[in-house]
């Protein structure tokens, strides 16, 4: 069964239909440039842009880079701060012509696609799934069951928000090296975050997680196991497909 996914990005939104039996994209992905500033009827274009690239008629699940309950959008981090209470499940209904649609944090999503198929599958305990891109999404998993929207990238980090520090975005906007963000900032970072939660896996997301080789194998001092995610950047997108399968099942 074949059902729609878009993850929604502070630099760019990408998708694809998505097959649920193995967890994989059914066809290669559309990606476009999220506009700037990312205003809801903006991204919303896009989103419609990349659905109707594929002639999609059926159900499709939405990430977005903020807390959600329900539909609406509760916090705007890497976007603009017009989505703030936004209903975004109307909103991009509207923008497909009335087409089903699920929307969820995007993090929260890698997590879901992780947990059932890739590095997460089959874990039991405290699972922390890491999105590092423009900034930090982060999911929570205890015994396989999806803690929501717990945004910790937002944790303080020597004064500053953690994903401020500590994301892709901020090692490429300041130049550092490999070994010097991994060992001063991500380490830092992932040390805290266990500090709190004491994960037994952390899974590592994002478009990062291709390079993985190149600072997982730098970080010391934690002891949970840190592994790279294996659907790496299709993540969100197979998470969002699942979400809206599982919608689809409910109301029918």
């Amino acid at each position: 069964m074949n059902v729609f996914g878009v993850d929604i990005g502070g630099s760019g939104i990408k998708g694809a239909p998505v097959n649920l039996e193995h967890g994989e994209l059914a066809e290669p992905r559309h990606k476009v440039l999220t506009p700037q500033p990312a205003t809801p009827d903006g991204v919303a274009g896009c989103v419609a842009e990349v659905v109707r690239h594929f002639g999609w008629t059926g159900p499709v699940g939405v990430t977005f880079p903020g807390v959600v309950t329900g539909s609406t959008i509760r916090t705007a981090a890497n976007v603009d701060k017009g989505w703030i209470d936004v209903d975004a499940g109307r909103l991009l209904g509207d923008r497909l012509d009335g087409l089903p649609v699920t929307v969820l944090n995007d993090a929260d999503a890698a997590g879901i696609a992780e947990m059932a198929f890739g590095a997460g599958k089959g874990r039991k305990g405290t699972v922390v799934m890491l999105t590092l891109g423009t900034g930090i999404g982060s999911a929570l998993f205890a015994d396989g069951r999806l803690v929501p929207n717990t945004e910790l990238g937002h944790l303080e980090l020597k004064g500053h928000d953690a994903e401020k520090r500590a994301s892709s975005k901020a090692r490429e906007d300041e130049q550092l090296s490999w070994e010097h963000w991994a060992t001063k900032r991500l380490q830092k970072y992932l040390a805290h975050v266990e500090m709190l939660f004491s994960p037994e896996l952390f899974i590592i997301g994002g478009g990062i997680s291709r390079k993985a080789d190149k600072f997982l194998p730098l970080i010391e001092g934690v002891r949970a196991e840190i592994v790279p995610a294996k659907l790496q950047n299709d993540a969100g997108i197979v998470g969002a497909a699942m979400a809206a399968r599982a919608a689809a099942v409910r109301v029918g």
